[in-house]
């Protein structure tokens, strides 16, 4: 069984900062991806960004420049640093893996529960 746990979402002024994590715990062989995305009411889920073993990252344009995402590999922890948030980056953000376990062959995406982000003009 996995985990995926979030925190550091509230409510915030625009211009200011937050700080997401989320930590993957249970029956784990390997993690190759970690991302985060998000789901404002009435919007489909997008991605935010993505960080890839090995390195490898990726962002939504709307994001690039604002935000960064790091990965602890020793704590199967993921963070999303976000700097000048914007109304628009209302939303759920949701955290996300793709996980190998022990009992399986194959990798498929874990999801958190999500962690709300309110950001206020």
């Amino acid at each position: 069984q996995v985990q995926l746990v979030e925190s550091g979402g509230g409510l915030v002024q625009a211009g200011g900062s937050l700080r997401l994590s989320c930590v993957v715990s249970g029956s784990i062989f390997s993690i190759n991806a970690m991302g985060w995305y998000r789901q404002a009411p009435g919007k489909q889920r997008e991605l935010v960004a993505l960080t890839i073993s090995g390195g490898g990252t990726n962002y939504a344009d709307s994001v690039k420049g604002r935000f960064a995402i790091s990965r602890d590999y020793a704590k199967n922890t993921v963070y999303l640093q976000m700097n000048g948030l914007k109304p628009e980056d209302t939303a759920a953000y949701y955290c996300n893996a793709r996980i190998k376990t022990l009992a399986s062959d194959l990798s498929r995406d874990y999801w958190g529960q999500g962690t709300q982000v309110t950001v206020s003009s």
